[in-house]
């Protein structure tokens, strides 16, 4: 007992081990190329991310290399530019101040000048303007409406897009204000770096005004391109440097998609090979299974030149079992033949044996002592008579299976009991609006006896009843029949109250439970109503 009690239990692998065997489930049900593709792309998958991280560094390389030389060449444009349009404007301011103490200061003038005489030839132009507006010194220069207001001893800028760069500053405690222009030409000049190696497009900045310095270096809108912009240190002017990056060439293009296009061959020849030998010969035979029909032996003729040899003895297996199941449909073929012919068989006898019980009640109905054991004769016939009907009619239509014709069959019915009816019911009317709907032989029988009842109850009620039977096919349920028996003597009195209490109400129940429907009766207009299943329509 001890030892029994020492076995360890036993480990649920299932749970245990549930995430794995899920994943092997789903590798599993993939398909056999993709299962392929998968293998190659994980074993290419480390030579493709070597090749690409070569090419990201040398990229990366390449793009610090041109930052480096953008800084260094960004820094010698704007500190040239600085240089330049510091040194003209502190010329301008000295001069303005001296010519404000003193109008006609020729020196200083003439100093001024010659600090412009250089720049001259590129358009370079200054002027000095007095309180009144006259000119001082220097070429007229019109103030842009953009030029902000100068204040005493600082230095304003506008740019004029395509032109240039104006400047202005105003002497302290003079009033006077000095002008220059700047051509985009000369600026450019001032802005190129010495030992230019690389395409560089320079451009002013003066909060949201551009100078473009160098239009003829235009990059194209998907160029990569690193960009500083240093300032100049004068009325807040910047200078936007940039450069191009490394270019996206053919080259790079072919080593960044070399990896894509190495996995692309690998699971073209892998999917190529596999579709040969092993997909193309089973879809095939799938499609040789597919069109074998029952009974046919299967030659899938295909498969034996298949290259795979697992494929051609599938297919000879394929072949063998088509043969044996040729021979077991034979069989119940034959099987089935039989059995036809016995159950028609059956309902032949039935139909004959029921025919021979209405001829054996006709003849002790003859020889009755009353008139009502002579009624009670003629009622078990119509009984058996109904039945014998639905036989007929069942036996007519197994040929095609659709179910039994109510029409037909009811039709039968009433004139079967027109012809039974009582000496008395002589003037017993039977009208039929029937559609031609098919019920289960179930259903027939039962209906078939819940009418003769109804109609049986009617005479009972008026020899004479006029009966209207009517069926439809329900509205709302295409698989339900409305079944409705109309006449007058259904309406309610005492009579009709007294013969459904004592003989006719338990047995129309008992139909309606057969038919798994409730019957109903309408006492106003003399109308029973159910509810039938029906399994189609002519």
């Amino acid at each position: 007992m001890a030892s029994a009690s020492a076995i360890p239990e036993p480990v649920d692998t299932e749970e245990v081990g549930d995430t794995p065997r899920q994943a092997r489930s789903l590798f599993t049900r993939m398909p056999t190329g993709a299962k392929l593709f998968l293998i190659l792309s994980a074993a290419l998958l480390p030579l493709a991310l070597i090749a690409m991280i070569a090419t990201l560094q040398t990229t990366r390389l390449a793009d610090a290399e041109a930052r480096a030389r953008l800084r260094v060449a960004a820094d010698e444009s704007a500190r040239a530019i600085a240089i330049e349009l510091i040194g003209d404007m502190t010329a301008l301011r000295t001069a303005a101040a001296a010519l404000g103490s003193d109008a006609a200061d020729a020196p200083s003038c003439a100093r001024v000048q010659g600090v412009f005489a250089q720049q001259a030839s590129m358009g370079t132009r200054f002027a000095i303007i007095g309180r009144n507006g006259q000119l001082l010194c220097g070429q007229p220069i019109a103030a842009p409406a953009t030029l902000p207001p100068v204040r005493s001893g600082e230095v304003v800028a506008t740019v004029l897009p395509g032109r240039g760069l104006v400047m202005a500053t105003a002497a302290p405690g003079t009033g006077l204000v000095a002008r220059a222009l700047f051509p985009s030409d000369f600026l450019e000049r001032l802005g190129t770096p010495s030992g230019r190696a690389g395409l560089f497009r320079t451009a002013l900045v003066h909060d949201d005004q551009v100078l473009d310095l160098s239009p003829e270096e235009d990059f194209s809108t998907f160029a990569r391109t690193e960009t500083t912009s240093p300032e100049l240190g004068i009325a807040d002017l910047t200078l936007r440097t940039s450069v191009r990056s490394a270019p996206i060439s053919s080259s790079f293009i072919v080593a960044m998609l070399l990896p894509l296009l190495m996995w692309a061959a690998a699971a073209g020849i892998g999917w190529f090979v596999v579709d040969r030998l092993l997909i193309r010969p089973l879809r095939q035979l799938r499609s040789a299974v597919a069109a074998f029909s029952p009974g046919e032996v299967m030659d899938p003729g295909m498969a034996r030149d298949a290259p795979a040899q697992e494929i051609r003895e599938l297919g000879d297996t394929f072949r063998s079992i088509s043969r044996t199941v040729a021979a077991h449909e034979a069989g119940l073929a034959e099987g089935l033949v039989r059995q036809t012919k016995l159950t028609r068989e059956v309902h032949h006898r039935v139909k004959n044996n029921l025919q021979v019980i209405a001829s054996l009640i006709n003849f002790h109905a003859r020889g009755a002592p009353s008139a009502d054991a002579a009624a009670a004769y003629a009622s078990i016939q119509r009984r058996v008579d109904a039945l014998a009907v639905v036989h007929r009619n069942h036996f007519a239509e197994m040929e095609e299976n659709r179910g039994l014709n109510l029409r037909a069959a009811i039709g039968e019915l009433t004139s079967s009991i027109r012809a039974s009816a009582p000496s008395g019911s002589s003037g017993l009317g039977i009208s039929l609006d029937v559609a031609p709907l098919f019920v289960t032989q179930d259903v027939a029988v039962a209906v078939a006896f819940l009418l003769t009842e109804t109609i049986e109850l009617a005479m009972t009620v008026d020899p004479a009843a006029q009966i209207r039977i009517a069926l439809s096919q329900a509205e709302d349920d295409p698989a339900r029949g409305i079944l409705r028996v109309i006449s007058r003597a259904y309406v309610e009195s005492d009579r009709l109250h007294e013969s459904a209490a004592l003989r006719y109400g338990r047995v129309l129940e008992g139909l309606a439970r057969q038919l798994r429907s409730r019957l109903h009766h309408d006492p106003l207009s003399g109308a029973y109503e159910i509810a039938i299943s029906i399994v189609g329509r002519d």
